[in-house]
């Protein structure tokens, strides 16, 4: 849901007080509600398996926020914006191994989700493990309009977890997995960027 009147996205609630104020203070700033646009530079890691880069290019149609790339430290920008009530985050791979862009937002239950232009959506839950801000997927859907369509498990690429880990000196990790209840892993990507807003001069 992304009309005008959706409620903000505001991740600190969608937490909870006690798991917010485990998080460095760095994670705070990056994912407090309101923040400005912001452009994050790195390196990435990039693996799939051979089904998981089946899934990559049909979804391809739907705006699918994955990468059938398999590949060792590209470099890759994250740009971050607000659109509407929810935040874009767009990751831009050099190399010509293209760009993926998904919104996270208010879903109609109220509780977190994340949507490619093209309608492919997944009901998301967020919490704080071990100082790590994390995302994991609970179920997925196709959205369009006030049009809601269950996908399967087994039709999915599996369960999505994404973690954010604060290195320090203006540095964090961002690491996906995805998992399939049958076919394993489908999906792995790290890499480490750099924050502008919080990078130590050297």
């Amino acid at each position: 849901m992304s009309t005008s009147s959706a409620p903000a996205l505001n991740l600190p609630a969608l937490v909870g007080p006690s798991g917010w104020s485990r998080l460095p203070a760095a994670v705070q700033g990056r994912f407090a509600p309101g923040h400005t646009d912001i452009l994050y530079r790195g390196h990435m890691d990039l693996h799939c398996s051979g089904m998981g880069r089946c899934f990559a290019l049909l979804a391809r149609v739907l705006g699918s926020p994955l990468t059938p790339a398999r590949a060792v430290g590209v470099p890759t920008t994250v740009k971050v914006s607000a659109r509407g009530n929810g935040v874009v985050w767009e990751r831009r791979f050099d190399q010509d191994l293209g760009t993926v862009r998904s919104t996270k937002e208010v879903g109609a239950d109220g509780g977190l989700q994340e949507r490619t232009d093209g309608g492919l959506a997944m009901s998301l839950q967020v919490f704080e493990e071990s100082g790590a801000l994390v995302f994991e997927s609970r179920r997925y859907f196709l959205a369009w309009g006030r049009l809601r369509i269950p996908v399967p498990a087994l039709l999915s690429p599996g369960v999505c977890r994404v973690e954010h880990h604060d290195l320090g000196a203006g540095q964090f990790r961002f690491t996906l997995s995805m998992r399939h209840p049958v076919l394993g892993e489908t999906f792995s990507q790290t890499g480490i960027f750099s924050d502008p807003a919080q990078e130590v001069p050297l």
